[in-house]
C-alpha cells in the first residue's frame, strides 16, 4: 500500500478499526463497493464534499479526520463553545479512561530541567508499561520518581480530560515480570530497537475533566 494516498489509507484503517467490510461501509455511505475500493487504493482519490461527508459519517468520524485537516496543529486550537465545567476525577474513573492504553507523556528531570516525552503505553494491573531503548534517557531515568500524563480533547464538543500518575519507575529485568510486559504487545510508533521495558508504579493518581455546562 506504499502508493496509496493518505486519504485512502485513513479510510481503510478506520474501516478495519471498526471491523467493517467494504460492502458494509459502502451501504452506509450510499456508495458502490467498487468505488470505495478505488478510494482506498488510489494515490490521490477525488471525492466530492458530499461524498466525503457521507463517507466520514459511515466511518463514524469526521471529514477533517479522514483528510488530515489540522493534523500538524496542536489539539485544542478551536474556540470552545459554551462554558466548560471543570471537575475532579476519582481514581477509578482515571483508570477507566486510560485502561485501553495509547500514547501518554512520561515526565522526568534532566540536566535541562523537567522534560516530557510521548510514549506508547499499556497498563499491567494498575501500573504503566512502555518500551524504550537501553541507552535512552527514559531508561537512565528509571529508579527515580516520575509522572505520567494522558489526556484527550474533543474539540467538537469542547470537552476533555487529563490523568496524571506519579510514582517510581524501574527497568523491567525480572524474567517473569518481563514476560508479562512482553505479552501486552506494545508496539512503539517510533519504531527502531526498543527492547527495554519500563514500569511505573503509581503512588498518586489524579485527574480532571471538562464538561459543557
Amino acid at each position: 500500500m506504499s502508493n496509496v494516498g493518505d486519504l485512502g489509507r485513513r479510510v481503510a484503517e478506520r474501516r478495519r478499526a471498526l471491523g467493517l467490510s467494504k460492502e458494509d461501509v459502502a451501504e452506509r455511505a450510499g456508495m458502490d463497493p467498487s468505488y470505495l475500493g478505488l478510494v482506498e487504493q488510489s494515490p490521490s482519490p477525488q471525492l466530492t464534499r458530499s461524498a466525503l461527508w457521507r463517507l466520514s459519517a459511515a466511518l463514524e468520524t469526521t471529514a477533517d479526520a479522514l483528510t488530515g485537516g489540522g493534523l500538524l496543529a496542536p489539539p485544542g486550537g478551536a474556540q470552545p463553545t459554551g462554558r466548560g465545567v471543570l471537575h475532579r476525577l476519582d481514581v477509578e474513573e482515571c483508570e477507566r479512561l486510560i485502561a485501553t492504553g495509547g500514547v501518554g507523556r512520561i515526565v522526568f528531570d534532566e540536566e535541562r530541567g523537567p522534560v516530557a516525552i510521548p510514549v506508547n503505553f499499556k497498563l499491567l494491573g494498575h501500573d504503566v508499561i512502555f518500551r524504550t531503548s537501553g541507552s535512552a534517557p527514559l531508561a537512565s531515568g528509571a529508579g527515580r520518581n516520575v509522572s505520567f500524563e494522558v489526556d484527550h480533547i474533543d474539540e467538537a464538543l469542547g470537552e476533555g480530560w487529563s490523568v496524571l500518575l506519579s510514582g517510581q519507575a524501574h527497568v523491567v529485568r525480572d524474567p517473569d515480570e518481563l514476560r508479562e510486559a512482553e505479552r501486552l504487545g506494545i508496539v512503539p510508533w517510533a519504531g527502531d530497537e526498543r527492547h527495554t521495558y519500563v514500569r511505573l508504579v503509581p503512588k498518586v493518581v489524579t485527574g480532571r475533566g471538562i464538561r459543557r455546562g
